[in-house]
């Protein structure tokens, strides 16, 4: 028991363990945003190039700016919202990557890979993610109610 605190040190240790997890997923939205923007930089210079490196920065950088709005969500709905933006935001990446990959607007498809493979792995975590919010708002839901009937 750490006595200063008045919690477990279980409680110490899933406390800084769920704070590793998400700056771990904040670095690697950074890190991805990074990589898009490299990406985009790497763009033939001609029109398609121009209009997809512009895009693709726009979609590719605000899954982290989106992830830290979530972290301040004032509701679990509001959460469920911002996680939702930040997917549409994700998939629409992933399909700008996929125009550069067959379009071949790089020389750089070593790194396009890189994004497609954390693109597709960051919108697997949150479509979980989303699936647990989803989940407990429902069960919150049910016990508010569930605690009406019971007054």
């Amino acid at each position: 028991m750490n006595i200063e605190q008045g919690i477990s040190n279980v409680e110490v240790n899933t406390t800084s363990m769920e704070q590793k997890r998400k700056f771990d997923l904040e670095d690697r939205l950074v890190a991805f945003a990074v990589l898009i923007i490299e990406i985009a930089e790497s763009l033939h210079n001609t029109k398609a190039g121009n209009h997809l490196s512009g895009q693709l920065v726009r979609s590719g950088t605000s899954p982290a700016l989106h992830y830290g709005e979530a972290q301040s969500a004032e509701s679990r709905a509001d959460f469920i919202h911002k996680i939702k933006v930040l997917l549409k935001e994700l998939r629409e990446t992933r399909s700008a990557l996929l125009i550069i990959r067959k379009a071949g607007l790089t020389d750089n498809i070593g790194k396009v890979e890189k994004a497609l493979i954390e693109c597709n792995e960051l919108i697997s975590i949150f479509v979980k993610s989303l699936e647990t919010a989803k989940r407990n708002l429902q069960l919150e839901k049910k016990n508010k109610s569930v605690q009406k009937n019971e007054e």
